[in-house]
C-alpha cells in the first residue's frame, strides 16, 4: 500500500477535543537527573503481556542494568535493576493499577557509583535483522508511549501484513505532559539513530515523524538533525486530542483507516513513541538497558515542577519529595495525563516504564461535580475520534448489559476520555467503559 502523505494544512482527524494544554509549566525545564533513592521497587508487570520471571532472591547483590526477572512468554518483557544494591523481597507490593504486584524490593547501596556493570551488545549493523529485535527484548524495551507493549513484538509484524512505513509519534497530545517534547530537544540524534535500527530490523526504508504544532522547537531541531542518508520526514500536525493514537496518527498522516479489530500493520505501518525511539538506540550505544527515562513532573499541586530522568522502581513519595513537595492544595496525584491516567492513593507506588508523567493536581484543577442524568445531547458522539456511540454504551454499562456493549463496538474504545471530557452532564463515561471491559474480561475467563 502505497504512502499518501497530506500537504495541503496540517493533518488531522475527525473529531477529538481541545483540552487546555497546561504544558508551559515544563516545556522549558531541561531534564534533571533525580537523586538515587534509599530502596527501590521494581514490579514484574511493568508492560503488557505475561509478568516476568524472577531471577533473584532476598539477599543478592545486583549492580545497575543487571538482568533481574526474564521475559516469561513472546509477549513478555525483562526487568533490570535501576540502582546497584542488595535485593531485600520479592513480595506483594502497592502497583500503579491499583492492585497489589508481585515485585522486586532493593535496597540501593549509597556508596556505589551507580555505573552500570559493562554489557556487550553486537553492532546493529553487523547482525542479521531478526537479532536486531532480540536483543532490543533482551534489554527489556517497551512502549514508552503508555501502552508498554514489548517493543520487540511490533518489531515482529505477520507475515501477511508486511509493513512500508515506520511513523515515530512525537505527537504528546495529552496535557502538562512534556517529557516527548524534551527528548527530541535533548536527544535528537539519538531519536533518528533509533529509527535507524528499526527501519533495519523492520526491512524497510521510510519513517515520518508526526508531531503536534505545538512543538515548533522540537519539529525544527527534528528536521535540522535529520541524517542525508535516512528516507525521514518530520509532519507537522493539528494540535487537537489525541492525536497520538496509533489510529489517529495514522490516519492523519497516511490517509490509511485501521479496521476494527485489526493492528497498524494490517494497513502497513508501525507506530513507535519518540522516547522509545531513543532508548531503541541506547541500547546498541551505551549497552543500557532500559532502567530509567525522563518523566515530566507537573501540576499545580506541587512546587517545583520539571522533568526528570528517573530510575524505574523510584517510589512517588521521593519523586515528589524531590520535587518540592506538595503546595498547600494540592488534591489529586494522577499517573500519565489528565485525560488517560490514573490517580494513585499511595506515596509507596513506584513509577515504572510506561510511567509518562506524574500530576499532582490543586484543587481548582480537579473540581468534582454532580453527575447529572444524561440530556442526550450528543456532544459525546461528536467528540468521539473513532465514532462510536458513548451515550448508547454508558446506558448499557450503568445497568451492566455488558454484552450488548460488544455489539456496540466497546473494544474499539480506546479510553481516550473525549466523552467524559465533553459531558454537560459530568457522567464519567470513560470510567465506565474501563470498567465494563475489566467486567467483559472476567466473564469470558469464568
Amino acid at each position: 500500500m502505497a504512502l499518501r502523505l497530506k500537504i495541503s494544512g496540517k493533518p488531522g482527524f475527525k473529531n477529538g477535543v481541545h483540552p487546555p494544554e497546561n504544558k508551559e509549566l515544563t516545556s522549558g525545564i531541561a531534564s534533571r537527573r533525580l537523586p538515587f533513592p534509599d530502596e527501590i521497587i521494581l514490579p514484574l508487570s511493568q508492560h503488557i503481556g505475561r509478568p516476568a520471571e524472577a531471577l533473584v532472591t532476598p539477599g543478592d547483590r545486583v549492580e545497575r542494568g543487571d538482568v533481574i526477572a526474564r521475559a516469561s512468554g513472546y509477549i513478555s518483557s525483562y526487568v533490570h535493576a535501576s540502582a546497584a544494591g542488595t535485593v531485600k523481597s520479592i513480595e506483594h507490593w502497592p502497583h500503579p493499577s491499583g492492585a497489589m504486584q508481585p515485585s522486586i524490593r532493593i535496597v540501593v547501596d549509597p556508596h556505589s557509583t551507580q555505573l552500570q556493570r559493562p554489557r556487550l551488545v553486537p553492532h546493529w549493523d553487523e547482525v542479521p535483522e531478526e537479532q536486531l529485535s532480540e536483543e532490543i527484548s533482551k534489554a527489556g524495551v517497551v512502549g514508552l508511549g503508555g501502552a508498554a507493549f514489548p517493543s520487540h513484538v511490533k518489531m515482529r509484524p505477520p507475515e501477511d501484513q508486511p509493513v512500508d512505513v515506520l511513523m515515530v509519534n512525537g505527537s504528546e497530545c495529552e496535557p502538562y505532559l512534556t517529557s516527548d517534547h524534551r527528548t527530541m530537544l535533548e536527544q535528537p540524534e539519538r531519536v533518528h539513530q533509533g529509527i535507524r535500527i528499526v527501519l533495519r530490523a523492520l526491512g524497510i526504508n521510510r519513517a515520518v515523524i508526526g508531531i503536534e504544532a505545538n512543538k515548533p522547537d522540537a519539529i525544527e531541531i527534528m528536521r535540522k538533525t535529520a541524517p542525508d542518508d535516512l528516507d525521514v520526514s518530520v509532519m507537522e500536525l493539528q494540535v487537537k486530542y489525541p492525536q497520538g493514537a496509533e489510529k489517529m496518527l495514522i490516519k492523519a498522516v497516511t490517509g490509511r483507516e485501521v479496521p476494527s479489530g485489526k493492528l497498524p500493520s494490517s494497513v502497513g505501518t508501525l507506530v513507535q513513541n519518540v522516547a522509545t525511539t531513543a532508548s531503541v538506540a541506547k541500547v546498541f550505544e551505551t549497552g543500557e538497558p532500559l532502567i530509567e527515562r525522563i518523566m515530566t513532573v507537573s501540576g499545580r499541586g506541587i512546587k517545583k515542577p520539571g522533568n526528570w530522568v528517573i530510575p524505574f522502581g523510584t517510589k512517588l513519595g521521593d519523586v515528589i519529595a524531590a520535587s518540592g513537595g506538595f503546595t498547600e492544595d494540592a488534591a489529586e496525584i494522577v499517573f500519565g495525563g489528565p485525560m488517560m491516567g490514573l490517580s494513585q492513593a499511595s506515596l509507596d507506588v513506584p513509577v515504572l516504564k510506561a510511567t509518562g508523567g506524574i500530576l499532582v493536581l490543586s484543587k481548582d484543577e480537579c473540581k468534582h461535580q454532580e453527575i447529572l442524568p444524561c440530556i442526550r445531547c450528543g456532544k459525546c458522539v461528536d467528540a468521539c475520534p473513532v465514532f462510536l456511540n458513548p451515550q448508547h454504551l454508558g446506558a448499557l454499562a450503568r445497568v451492566d448489559r455488558f454484552e450488548e456493549m460488544v455489539g456496540a463496538d466497546l473494544g474499539d474504545c480506546m479510553l481516550c476520555g473525549c466523552c467524559s471530557f465533553v459531558c454537560p452532564s459530568n457522567i464519567p463515561l470513560s470510567q465506565l467503559f474501563a470498567m465494563s471491559k475489566i467486567q467483559l474480561g472476567r466473564l469470558a475467563a469464568a
